[in-house]
């Protein structure tokens, strides 16, 4: 199935929808929230520092993902890189691909949303096992820092784009 990580602002209405309508297993609310509050933090307060991404497959919404940068970027993250928050794949969805291809499509989109990030960062609670092997599975690397957070101790998580992939990019 074809996938692509759109920005939320080339949604369509009814994809907008579409999309207002994903639910997360109820056990994953706490690491993820649900897709009320991650809207409600993209579009209460719109900020050039908060970029919404849909993942579609066949035109369909079935994920969404926040990246942070300046002003909003949390107190743990490096002043150069974007964050990412509230990945969330759509429960009738989980278990297909869905979550791996958002991260495999984050770096591009990430860099064409700010060009001059250097990596990307996300926390994850040390708790989170599935959410921790996808990461590391991805490629993400884990600092060995840990921080208390809302819930429990997270992990700090980085994409960093290398030489290569910085090159590439310029393609």
């Amino acid at each position: 199935m074809e996938t692509h990580l759109v920005a939320y602002e080339t949604l369509t209405a009814a994809q907008q929808q579409q999309l207002s309508t994903l639910e997360v297993h109820p056990e994953q609310l706490a690491f993820s929230g649900d897709i009320y509050c991650a809207l409600n933090t993209l579009l209460v307060n719109p900020s050039p520092g908060v970029k919404g991404f849909a993942l579609l497959a066949e035109d369909i919404p079935v994920a969404f993902l926040l990246l942070k940068r300046p002003p909003c970027l949390p107190h743990w993250a490096g002043e150069h890189s974007a964050t990412l928050h509230a990945l969330q794949v759509d429960r009738s969805k989980q278990g297909q691909g869905f979550g791996k291809a958002c991260l495999q499509a984050l770096p591009a989109a990430a860099r064409r949303a700010w060009p001059q990030i250097k990596a990307l960062e996300l926390s994850v609670d040390h708790d989170n096992v599935a959410a921790m092997g996808l990461y590391l599975q991805q490629g993400w690397v884990d600092s060995g820092e840990a921080y208390k957070g809302r819930i429990g101790y997270e992990r700090r998580l980085a994409w960093v784009f290398d030489q290569v992939s910085l090159d590439s990019d310029k393609m």
